[in-house]
């Protein structure tokens, strides 16, 4: 199945960069560029991409505002959407990835980096730059004006604890069913009934609430 992908950022040389690497993919469609948030917004509600690759610093709206509209909490119908920029700053990895965004890389990450973020977010699972893992990790250690994460609705088994550890690891749904030695299905089942106790969207806010809650340290 042919994967979907709108590219939103000012500058038309990345644009048309991303267009020939992701065009080249077998697997890959790039339906509908654009050069700033307002815009992209107005492609991706019109089209519904798999997969939105939005700059952050952006005219008109930038890719943040933009994330949170498509892919965030009031999102009826919420979108897949990668962060890709040239900042490499905390507060836009931690305010991306809350706004809903299931990944974050940066312009330098590569082609490879890329086109598998692309393919991770299309499948339902959340690639961050190796470059700001840790950071990001770092960052979600530390407990907000020393609040803990909220309790789940049930507590976790021992199992879903096995499964989230491994997420907040940033390890795939595949690279985790082969560390527990389970089958991919029963991965998906473990983390659809994490999300359903945390009232987490995504597997990034199950990674942020392993670290807030120090269920990973």
């Amino acid at each position: 199945m042919t994967i979907r992908v709108l590219i939103a950022d000012d500058q038309e040389l990345v644009r048309t960069g991303f267009k020939m690497i992701l065009d080249a993919q077998p697997d890959m469609e790039v339906v509908a560029t654009a050069a700033d948030g307002a815009e992209a917004i107005e492609q991706a509600r019109r089209l519904r991409p798999d997969v939105c690759l939005l700059d952050i610093r952006m005219p008109r709206l930038d890719g943040l505002e933009a994330t949170r509209i498509l892919a965030g909490p009031g999102a009826a119908d919420p979108l897949r959407v990668v962060i890709v920029t040239t900042f490499d700053l905390d507060e836009y990895v931690y305010g991306a990835l809350r706004a809903g965004a299931t990944g974050f890389l940066l312009k330098d990450s590569g082609p490879t980096l890329l086109i598998e973020a692309i393919r991770a977010a299309a499948a339902g699972d959340a690639l961050v730059s190796p470059s700001v893992t840790v950071r990001l990790l770092e960052h979600l250690a530390r407990p907000a004006s020393g609040v803990g994460a909220r309790p789940p609705a049930e507590p976790l088994t021992e199992r879903e604890l096995d499964v989230v550890r491994l997420v907040a690891r940033g390890r795939t749904n595949q690279e985790v069913a082969a560390e527990l030695f389970v089958s991919l299905s029963t991965v998906k089942t473990h983390l659809g009934s994490v999300q359903a106790k945390l009232g987490a969207r995504n597997r990034v806010e199950i990674a942020a609430w392993a670290w807030e809650s120090g269920v990973v340290s």
